[in-house]
Protein backbone atom coordinates (compact mmCIF):
# COMPACT_ATOMS: atom_id res chain seq x y z
CA UNK A 1 0.00 0.00 0.00
CA UNK A 2 1.51 3.55 -1.06
CA UNK A 3 1.97 6.33 1.77
CA UNK A 4 -0.78 8.67 2.20
CA UNK A 5 0.08 12.42 0.71
CA UNK A 6 1.35 14.50 3.75
CA UNK A 7 1.84 18.22 3.69
CA UNK A 8 5.55 17.65 3.24
CA UNK A 9 5.55 14.74 -0.08
CA UNK A 10 4.61 18.00 -2.37
CA UNK A 11 4.68 17.02 -5.97
CA UNK A 12 3.12 19.83 -7.73
CA UNK A 13 2.43 23.48 -6.93
CA UNK A 14 0.00 25.21 -9.04
CA UNK A 15 -0.53 22.16 -11.46
CA UNK A 16 2.59 22.34 -12.04
CA UNK A 17 4.65 18.87 -11.43
CA UNK A 18 8.34 19.30 -9.57
CA UNK A 19 11.39 17.70 -10.58
CA UNK A 20 13.06 15.32 -8.41
CA UNK A 21 15.85 17.63 -8.41
CA UNK A 22 13.92 20.26 -6.72
CA UNK A 23 11.74 17.65 -4.07
CA UNK A 24 15.55 16.29 -3.27
CA UNK A 25 15.63 19.38 -1.07
CA UNK A 26 12.28 18.66 1.64
CA UNK A 27 10.39 15.83 0.55
CA UNK A 28 9.49 13.59 2.64
CA UNK A 29 10.63 16.37 5.46
CA UNK A 30 9.02 18.92 7.71
CA UNK A 31 11.22 21.57 9.77
CA UNK A 32 8.09 21.58 11.95
CA UNK A 33 8.66 18.05 13.32
CA UNK A 34 11.96 18.40 14.55
CA UNK A 35 12.59 22.07 16.15
CA UNK A 36 12.09 24.00 12.30
CA UNK A 37 15.55 22.46 11.53
CA UNK A 38 16.16 23.01 7.45
CA UNK A 39 17.68 19.74 7.43
CA UNK A 40 16.47 16.49 9.04
CA UNK A 41 18.47 15.72 12.28
CA UNK A 42 20.19 12.43 12.55
CA UNK A 43 18.32 10.35 14.53
CA UNK A 44 20.82 8.02 16.44
CA UNK A 45 18.62 5.70 18.48
CA UNK A 46 18.00 2.56 18.50
CA UNK A 47 14.52 2.20 19.96
CA UNK A 48 11.13 4.78 20.17
CA UNK A 49 8.62 5.48 22.78
CA UNK A 50 5.10 4.55 22.61
CA UNK A 51 2.65 6.70 23.04
CA UNK A 52 0.24 3.93 24.80
CA UNK A 53 0.69 0.15 24.80
CA UNK A 54 -2.08 -0.61 22.52
CA UNK A 55 -0.29 1.99 19.82
CA UNK A 56 2.81 -0.56 20.42
CA UNK A 57 0.83 -2.97 20.04
CA UNK A 58 -0.97 -1.98 16.75
CA UNK A 59 2.10 -0.93 15.35
CA UNK A 60 3.74 -4.78 15.65
CA UNK A 61 0.78 -5.85 14.35
CA UNK A 62 0.78 -3.45 11.26
CA UNK A 63 4.55 -4.42 10.70
CA UNK A 64 3.94 -8.21 10.62
CA UNK A 65 1.00 -8.27 8.53
CA UNK A 66 -1.78 -8.82 10.95
CA UNK A 67 -3.38 -5.07 10.76
CA UNK A 68 -6.91 -5.68 12.50
CA UNK A 69 -9.77 -2.91 11.66
CA UNK A 70 -8.63 0.40 13.51
CA UNK A 71 -5.12 -0.20 13.30
CA UNK A 72 -3.25 2.47 11.37
CA UNK A 73 -2.47 1.92 7.43
CA UNK A 74 1.59 2.04 8.19
CA UNK A 75 3.11 1.18 11.57
CA UNK A 76 4.72 4.02 13.49
CA UNK A 77 8.09 4.60 14.76
CA UNK A 78 9.37 1.30 16.62
CA UNK A 79 12.71 0.05 16.33
CA UNK A 80 15.62 1.24 13.94
CA UNK A 81 15.67 -1.91 12.51
CA UNK A 82 12.54 -1.61 11.37
CA UNK A 83 11.81 1.70 10.44
CA UNK A 84 14.20 5.36 11.75
CA UNK A 85 12.79 8.83 10.30
CA UNK A 86 16.15 9.21 8.72
CA UNK A 87 15.51 6.39 6.77
CA UNK A 88 12.27 6.67 6.15
CA UNK A 89 12.62 10.32 4.24
CA UNK A 90 15.17 8.52 2.34
CA UNK A 91 13.73 5.95 0.90
CA UNK A 92 10.94 8.84 0.18
CA UNK A 93 13.11 10.36 -1.92
CA UNK A 94 15.02 7.75 -3.87
CA UNK A 95 11.39 6.80 -5.44
CA UNK A 96 11.22 9.91 -7.07
CA UNK A 97 13.42 9.80 -9.73
CA UNK A 98 12.37 6.31 -10.49
CA UNK A 99 8.69 6.12 -10.52
CA UNK A 100 8.82 3.88 -7.71
CA UNK A 101 5.89 2.59 -5.44
CA UNK A 102 7.64 2.12 -2.57
CA UNK A 103 11.92 1.33 -1.72
CA UNK A 104 13.99 0.18 0.97
CA UNK A 105 17.14 0.65 2.29
CA UNK A 106 20.14 -1.56 2.88
CA UNK A 107 23.58 -1.94 4.74
CA UNK A 108 25.38 -2.49 1.16
CA UNK A 109 24.19 -3.30 -2.34
CA UNK A 110 24.95 -7.19 -2.08
CA UNK A 111 22.42 -6.36 0.59
CA UNK A 112 19.42 -5.10 -1.58
CA UNK A 113 20.32 -7.98 -3.99
CA UNK A 114 20.37 -10.71 -1.72
CA UNK A 115 18.01 -9.81 0.32
CA UNK A 116 15.85 -9.28 -2.91
CA UNK A 117 16.48 -12.05 -4.53
CA UNK A 118 16.09 -14.37 -1.24
CA UNK A 119 12.26 -12.80 -1.02
CA UNK A 120 11.10 -13.37 -4.47
CA UNK A 121 12.62 -16.37 -5.52
CA UNK A 122 11.62 -19.46 -2.56
CA UNK A 123 13.54 -22.91 -3.02
CA UNK A 124 12.91 -24.78 -5.58
CA UNK A 125 12.34 -21.98 -7.66
CA UNK A 126 14.85 -20.60 -10.92
CA UNK A 127 16.49 -17.51 -11.41
CA UNK A 128 16.32 -16.83 -15.02
CA UNK A 129 19.70 -14.58 -15.36
CA UNK A 130 21.83 -12.27 -17.96
CA UNK A 131 25.40 -12.57 -17.63
CA UNK A 132 28.13 -10.68 -17.13
CA UNK A 133 26.76 -9.81 -13.95
CA UNK A 134 28.48 -7.75 -10.84
CA UNK A 135 30.92 -10.16 -9.60
CA UNK A 136 29.25 -10.54 -6.37
CA UNK A 137 25.81 -10.98 -7.62
CA UNK A 138 27.62 -13.72 -10.35
CA UNK A 139 29.09 -15.58 -7.48
CA UNK A 140 25.52 -15.61 -5.14
CA UNK A 141 23.61 -16.78 -7.91
CA UNK A 142 25.70 -19.55 -9.21
CA UNK A 143 27.40 -20.81 -6.09
CA UNK A 144 25.49 -19.76 -2.90
CA UNK A 145 21.63 -19.46 -3.85
CA UNK A 146 21.70 -23.39 -5.03
CA UNK A 147 23.00 -24.27 -1.80
CA UNK A 148 19.24 -23.12 -0.62
CA UNK A 149 17.49 -25.26 -3.32
CA UNK A 150 17.43 -21.81 -6.06
CA UNK A 151 18.41 -22.84 -9.55
CA UNK A 152 19.59 -20.89 -12.43
CA UNK A 153 19.64 -20.22 -15.86
CA UNK A 154 21.60 -17.68 -17.75
CA UNK A 155 21.60 -16.00 -21.34
CA UNK A 156 24.17 -13.29 -22.22
CA UNK A 157 23.35 -9.93 -21.82
CA UNK A 158 23.16 -8.56 -25.36
CA UNK A 159 20.95 -12.02 -26.37
CA UNK A 160 18.46 -11.31 -29.32
CA UNK A 161 14.52 -12.50 -28.09
CA UNK A 162 15.06 -15.85 -29.60
CA UNK A 163 18.16 -16.85 -27.51
CA UNK A 164 16.67 -15.50 -24.38
CA UNK A 165 13.06 -17.36 -24.62
CA UNK A 166 15.60 -20.70 -25.17
CA UNK A 167 16.97 -19.99 -21.93
CA UNK A 168 13.42 -19.63 -20.27
CA UNK A 169 12.10 -22.43 -21.55
CA UNK A 170 15.28 -24.31 -20.32
CA UNK A 171 14.44 -22.66 -16.70
CA UNK A 172 10.80 -23.76 -16.80
CA UNK A 173 11.96 -26.86 -17.17
CA UNK A 174 14.00 -27.34 -13.74
CA UNK A 175 10.58 -25.32 -11.76
CA UNK A 176 8.81 -22.18 -11.59
CA UNK A 177 10.57 -19.31 -12.37
CA UNK A 178 10.26 -16.25 -9.94
CA UNK A 179 12.51 -13.77 -10.80
CA UNK A 180 14.25 -12.90 -14.17
CA UNK A 181 17.80 -10.98 -12.83
CA UNK A 182 19.26 -8.47 -15.29
CA UNK A 183 21.96 -5.53 -15.17
CA UNK A 184 22.40 -3.40 -17.35
CA UNK A 185 24.94 -1.87 -19.38
CA UNK A 186 26.49 -4.80 -17.13
CA UNK A 187 29.27 -4.43 -15.42
CA UNK A 188 32.41 -3.95 -16.64
CA UNK A 189 32.16 -4.51 -20.30
CA UNK A 190 29.01 -2.21 -21.11
CA UNK A 191 26.73 -4.43 -22.56
CA UNK A 192 22.99 -3.89 -22.96
CA UNK A 193 19.97 -6.16 -21.95
CA UNK A 194 17.09 -5.35 -24.34
CA UNK A 195 14.71 -4.26 -20.90
CA UNK A 196 11.34 -3.95 -23.35
CA UNK A 197 12.32 -7.56 -24.55
CA UNK A 198 12.55 -9.20 -20.64
CA UNK A 199 9.50 -7.31 -19.95
CA UNK A 200 7.59 -9.38 -23.09
CA UNK A 201 9.66 -12.76 -21.87
CA UNK A 202 8.46 -12.57 -19.21
CA UNK A 203 4.93 -12.34 -19.69
CA UNK A 204 5.38 -15.32 -22.25
CA UNK A 205 6.65 -17.23 -19.21
CA UNK A 206 3.83 -16.30 -16.95
CA UNK A 207 1.15 -17.60 -19.47
CA UNK A 208 3.00 -20.78 -19.11
CA UNK A 209 3.26 -20.71 -15.72
CA UNK A 210 -0.55 -20.49 -15.17
CA UNK A 211 -0.79 -16.41 -15.07
CA UNK A 212 2.27 -16.56 -12.07
CA UNK A 213 4.73 -14.15 -14.26
CA UNK A 214 9.07 -13.99 -12.63
CA UNK A 215 10.01 -10.71 -11.37
CA UNK A 216 11.95 -8.47 -13.48
CA UNK A 217 14.53 -7.42 -10.82
CA UNK A 218 17.15 -4.61 -12.47
CA UNK A 219 20.44 -3.49 -11.13
CA UNK A 220 20.06 0.23 -12.11
CA UNK A 221 23.45 1.03 -10.30
CA UNK A 222 25.83 2.01 -13.77
CA UNK A 223 23.50 4.94 -15.36
CA UNK A 224 20.30 4.88 -12.49
CA UNK A 225 19.20 7.02 -11.09
CA UNK A 226 19.17 10.40 -13.51
CA UNK A 227 20.39 8.84 -16.80
CA UNK A 228 17.91 5.56 -16.42
CA UNK A 229 14.25 4.71 -15.11
CA UNK A 230 13.82 1.06 -15.96
CA UNK A 231 10.52 0.86 -13.91
CA UNK A 232 8.97 3.10 -17.25
CA UNK A 233 9.85 0.45 -19.40
CA UNK A 234 8.39 -2.68 -17.54
CA UNK A 235 10.91 -3.59 -14.78
CA UNK A 236 9.40 -4.85 -11.29
CA UNK A 237 12.58 -3.96 -9.18
CA UNK A 238 15.21 -2.18 -9.28
CA UNK A 239 18.52 -2.55 -6.81
CA UNK A 240 21.13 -0.45 -6.13
CA UNK A 241 24.65 0.01 -4.91
CA UNK A 242 23.69 3.01 -3.06
CA UNK A 243 27.77 3.51 -2.81
CA UNK A 244 27.94 4.23 -6.07
CA UNK A 245 26.71 7.69 -7.65
CA UNK A 246 23.94 8.39 -4.86
CA UNK A 247 26.44 8.02 -2.29
CA UNK A 248 29.02 9.60 -4.76
CA UNK A 249 31.82 10.30 -2.76
CA UNK A 250 33.32 7.13 -1.37
CA UNK A 251 32.57 7.48 1.96
CA UNK A 252 29.73 5.33 2.72
CA UNK A 253 28.13 1.88 1.99
CA UNK A 254 25.21 0.83 1.14
CA UNK A 255 22.30 -0.46 -1.12
CA UNK A 256 18.33 -0.27 -2.10
CA UNK A 257 15.72 -1.63 -3.66
CA UNK A 258 12.43 -0.14 -4.93
CA UNK A 259 9.54 -0.80 -7.17
CA UNK A 260 6.14 -2.82 -6.86
CA UNK A 261 4.97 -2.65 -3.38
CA UNK A 262 3.50 -5.76 -2.99
CA UNK A 263 7.04 -7.14 -4.07
CA UNK A 264 8.62 -4.66 -2.05
CA UNK A 265 6.61 -5.86 1.13
CA UNK A 266 7.93 -8.83 0.65
CA UNK A 267 11.54 -7.61 0.58
CA UNK A 268 11.13 -5.57 3.28
CA UNK A 269 9.65 -8.07 5.70
CA UNK A 270 12.98 -10.46 4.65
CA UNK A 271 14.89 -7.54 5.57
CA UNK A 272 13.49 -6.67 8.90
CA UNK A 273 14.31 -10.58 9.73
CA UNK A 274 17.47 -10.90 8.94
CA UNK A 275 18.71 -7.52 9.45
CA UNK A 276 20.21 -6.28 6.18
CA UNK A 277 19.01 -2.77 7.04
CA UNK A 278 20.68 0.68 6.71
CA UNK A 279 21.80 2.37 9.93
CA UNK A 280 20.59 6.14 10.30
CA UNK A 281 23.52 7.75 9.89
CA UNK A 282 24.22 6.62 6.36
CA UNK A 283 20.96 7.32 5.76
CA UNK A 284 21.17 10.94 6.55
CA UNK A 285 24.74 11.21 4.42
CA UNK A 286 22.08 9.75 1.10
CA UNK A 287 20.07 11.90 1.98
CA UNK A 288 22.70 15.12 1.59
CA UNK A 289 23.97 13.35 -1.49
CA UNK A 290 20.76 12.97 -3.63
CA UNK A 291 20.38 16.74 -3.60
CA UNK A 292 23.38 16.90 -6.11
CA UNK A 293 23.55 13.92 -7.90
CA UNK A 294 22.07 15.22 -11.02
CA UNK A 295 25.06 17.39 -11.21
CA UNK A 296 27.48 14.92 -10.04
CA UNK A 297 26.12 12.60 -12.93
CA UNK A 298 26.06 15.17 -15.90
CA UNK A 299 29.57 16.43 -14.71
CA UNK A 300 30.82 12.82 -14.86
CA UNK A 301 29.40 12.39 -18.22
CA UNK A 302 30.62 15.29 -19.63
CA UNK A 303 34.01 14.25 -18.62
CA UNK A 304 33.66 10.80 -19.69
CA UNK A 305 32.69 11.87 -23.16
CA UNK A 306 36.29 13.65 -23.61
CA UNK A 307 38.03 11.27 -21.88
CA UNK A 308 36.94 8.36 -24.17
CA UNK A 309 37.60 10.36 -27.05
CA UNK A 310 41.07 10.30 -25.93
CA UNK A 311 41.66 6.68 -25.54
CA UNK A 312 39.84 5.80 -28.59
CA UNK A 313 42.80 7.69 -30.37
CA UNK A 314 45.74 6.26 -28.56
CA UNK A 315 47.62 3.90 -29.98
CA UNK A 316 48.57 1.60 -26.92
CA UNK A 317 44.16 1.47 -26.56
CA UNK A 318 43.06 -1.78 -28.53
CA UNK A 319 39.26 -0.94 -27.47
CA UNK A 320 36.87 1.07 -25.73
CA UNK A 321 33.52 0.14 -24.42
CA UNK A 322 31.90 3.16 -24.27
CA UNK A 323 28.60 3.71 -24.71
CA UNK A 324 29.09 6.64 -26.46
CA UNK A 325 30.87 5.01 -29.41
CA UNK A 326 27.50 2.86 -30.14
CA UNK A 327 27.40 1.59 -33.91
CA UNK A 328 25.11 4.30 -35.54
CA UNK A 329 21.75 2.37 -36.15
CA UNK A 330 22.95 -0.72 -34.71
CA UNK A 331 20.62 -2.91 -32.28
CA UNK A 332 22.82 -2.35 -29.01
CA UNK A 333 22.39 1.59 -30.24
CA UNK A 334 18.36 1.64 -30.54
CA UNK A 335 18.03 -0.16 -27.30
CA UNK A 336 20.51 2.43 -25.66
CA UNK A 337 18.21 5.49 -27.30
CA UNK A 338 15.21 3.72 -25.90
CA UNK A 339 16.49 3.11 -22.50
CA UNK A 340 18.88 5.95 -21.45
CA UNK A 341 19.53 9.48 -21.68
CA UNK A 342 23.39 9.64 -21.53
CA UNK A 343 26.38 7.03 -21.97
CA UNK A 344 27.43 7.33 -18.43
CA UNK A 345 30.67 8.16 -16.99
CA UNK A 346 31.92 3.94 -16.48
CA UNK A 347 33.63 2.53 -19.23
CA UNK A 348 36.14 -0.34 -19.73
CA UNK A 349 39.57 -0.20 -22.22
CA UNK A 350 41.73 -2.95 -23.19
CA UNK A 351 45.47 -2.08 -22.93
CA UNK A 352 47.69 -3.79 -25.23
CA UNK A 353 50.00 -6.08 -23.30
CA UNK A 354 47.19 -8.06 -21.69
CA UNK A 355 47.78 -7.96 -17.87
CA UNK A 356 51.55 -6.75 -17.84
CA UNK A 357 50.39 -4.15 -19.74
CA UNK A 358 47.61 -2.66 -17.89
CA UNK A 359 49.24 -3.84 -14.59
CA UNK A 360 52.28 -1.27 -15.85
CA UNK A 361 49.22 1.40 -16.68
CA UNK A 362 47.82 1.29 -13.63
CA UNK A 363 50.94 1.60 -11.54
CA UNK A 364 52.13 4.81 -13.13
CA UNK A 365 49.21 6.50 -12.64
CA UNK A 366 49.37 9.49 -10.86
CA UNK A 367 46.17 11.36 -10.12
CA UNK A 368 43.50 8.88 -11.38
CA UNK A 369 42.91 6.49 -8.29
CA UNK A 370 43.81 2.82 -8.71
CA UNK A 371 40.93 1.49 -6.83
CA UNK A 372 37.97 -0.65 -6.64
CA UNK A 373 34.42 0.54 -6.53
CA UNK A 374 33.03 3.60 -9.11
CA UNK A 375 30.53 6.37 -9.84
CA UNK A 376 32.49 8.64 -7.20
CA UNK A 377 34.08 12.02 -7.08
CA UNK A 378 37.03 10.86 -7.79
CA UNK A 379 38.40 9.21 -11.22
CA UNK A 380 38.91 4.98 -9.93
CA UNK A 381 40.41 2.48 -11.90
CA UNK A 382 40.98 -1.03 -11.71
CA UNK A 383 41.65 -4.16 -13.20
CA UNK A 384 38.33 -6.45 -13.09
CA UNK A 385 39.49 -10.04 -13.61
CA UNK A 386 41.59 -10.25 -10.33
CA UNK A 387 39.99 -7.84 -8.57
CA UNK A 388 36.07 -7.17 -8.55
CA UNK A 389 35.50 -10.20 -10.84
CA UNK A 390 38.38 -12.28 -9.99
CA UNK A 391 35.83 -14.96 -8.52
CA UNK A 392 34.43 -15.23 -11.88
CA UNK A 393 35.26 -18.70 -13.58
CA UNK A 394 37.90 -17.93 -16.08
CA UNK A 395 35.67 -19.79 -18.63
CA UNK A 396 32.54 -17.47 -18.10
CA UNK A 397 35.00 -14.46 -18.09
CA UNK A 398 36.29 -15.10 -21.65
CA UNK A 399 32.54 -15.99 -22.62
CA UNK A 400 31.14 -12.65 -21.69
CA UNK A 401 34.23 -10.76 -23.41
CA UNK A 402 36.85 -10.11 -20.26
CA UNK A 403 40.71 -9.55 -21.97
CA UNK A 404 43.57 -9.67 -19.85
CA UNK A 405 44.12 -5.96 -20.59
CA UNK A 406 40.78 -4.75 -19.94
CA UNK A 407 40.70 -2.27 -17.34
CA UNK A 408 37.30 -0.54 -15.83
CA UNK A 409 37.65 3.50 -15.44
CA UNK A 410 35.04 5.67 -13.64
CA UNK A 411 35.44 9.14 -14.33
CA UNK A 412 35.08 11.55 -11.79
CA UNK A 413 34.39 15.48 -11.74
CA UNK A 414 38.27 16.39 -11.88
CA UNK A 415 39.34 18.60 -14.74
CA UNK A 416 39.29 16.27 -17.32
CA UNK A 417 42.27 17.71 -19.30
CA UNK A 418 44.54 16.72 -15.82
CA UNK A 419 42.91 13.41 -15.89
CA UNK A 420 43.94 12.87 -19.72
CA UNK A 421 47.25 13.84 -19.06
CA UNK A 422 47.57 11.76 -16.23
CA UNK A 423 46.45 8.84 -18.69
CA UNK A 424 48.40 9.94 -21.13
CA UNK A 425 52.00 9.69 -19.17
CA UNK A 426 50.65 6.33 -17.51
CA UNK A 427 50.09 4.89 -21.45
CA UNK A 428 53.81 5.77 -21.90
CA UNK A 429 55.05 3.60 -19.61
CA UNK A 430 53.27 0.67 -21.80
Amino acid sequence: MSKPKAPYRKTEIAGRKLSPETMMMSYGYSPQLSEWSIKAPVFLTSTFAFESAEAGAAFFRVMGGRRQEGDPESAGLMYSRFNNPNIEVLEDRLTLFDHAEDAAVFSSGMGAISTTLMALAPAGSVVLHSTPLYGGTETLIRKVMPNFGIRNVDFFAAAEEAEVWTAAEEAMKLGPVTVIYTETPTNPTNDLVDLAMIRKIANRIGEKQGGKSPAVVVDNTFLGPVNQQPIDLGADILVYSLTKYVGGHSDLIAGAAMGRSDLMAKIRSLRSSIGTNLDPHTAWMLMRSLETVTLRMNAATENAKKVAEYLARHPKVEKVRYLGFLEPGSRSAKIHENQAKAAGSTFSFDVKGGQAGAFKFLNSLQVVKLAVSLGGTETLICHPGSTTHAAVDPELQERCGYTPGMVRISIGIEDPDDLIADIGQALDQV
